[in-house]
Order: C-alpha cells, then structure tokens, then sequence
C-alpha cells in the first residue's frame, strides 16, 4: 500500500512540474507596423506592402534570418532566405517584388530599424490576419512571431 501511495503521490508531482507546451508563446519583438493597401498615389490597388519594426534590444545579423508569413493561419507561397537586402536580390522570392529599409541595408537589423517588404499586389486585403515569423539560420530556432490585422 505504501509502496502504491508513494507511487501516485511521485506521478502526480511530476504531472504538475513538467512544462505546459500549450503555454509556450514565441516573443514577438520583430513586429508588422503596418500594411499598406493603397500605391503611392493613393490608389487602392491592395498594394500589400508590409512594413517591419524591430522593438528589441539586440542587434539581429540579417544573413541568419529567415522570414515565413501566413495569411489568415495559411503559409503563404513566398520564400525569404534572408533578411539582408543586398543578398536577397539574387535569391529566388516567388510572390515577393522588393525589400529595403534600413534593417536590410547593412549586416545588422538594429533595434528601431525597419524593413518594407512588397509582397505582389493583391496579396492582402483589409481584414486578413497576417503572421510573420523569424527562424534563426542554421538552427530554424524561432526566435519571433507577430500577428496582425490588416
């Protein structure tokens, strides 16, 4: 009997030591400012310009990011290997027309800076829940997720 109680007594404690996986939220110091459905004249055209913001207080080598971004809870068809402007030009980016920004311009996406990202026209509308994680290269560690309503 002791034996069965000191059993149940060591399962239950480890039921409430062990971590709740559903609690687990990635940070989200690398945010959506803002989406931009209108070109530069004004125009609505779902331009779909998304501009990012990094709130954190460490400097990010852009070379090991990696950006993937959902449109209400479906992955997009896009693909960005890397946050450093001057090296994403040659990669391929299906679904992606330009990146720039002072966030990309150099090695490092300093904390305040900012990249625009111009997804092809069309691709959000006002309404759309958009996220927008970061994974640290080598590893895929994700190191931010933000979402935001357009």
């Amino acid at each position: 009997m002791i034996a069965i109680t000191v059993l149940l007594a060591s399962l239950i404690y480890l039921m409430f030591q062990m971590p709740n996986m559903e609690l687990f939220h990635p940070p989200s110091f690398l945010e959506i400012k803002k989406v931009y459905s209108v070109n530069e004249a004004g125009v609505l055209n779902y331009d779909s310009r998304v501009l990012l913001y990094h709130h954190g207080t460490e400097r990010l080598e852009n070379d090991l990011l990696t950006a993937s971004f959902y449109r209400n809870d479906q992955q997009m068809n896009c693909r960005i290997s890397t946050m450093n402007g001057h090296k994403f030009i040659p990669t391929v980016h299906i679904g992606i027309q330009t990146m720039a920004g002072s966030g990309c311009m150099g090695t490092w996406w300093e904390p305040g800076e900012q990249i625009m990202i111009d997804f092809t026209d069309g691709t959000f509308h006002p309404g759309d829940r958009i996220r927008f994680d970061v994974n640290q290269k080598p590893s895929g560690v994700l190191i931010s997720s933000y979402s935001y309503t357009a």
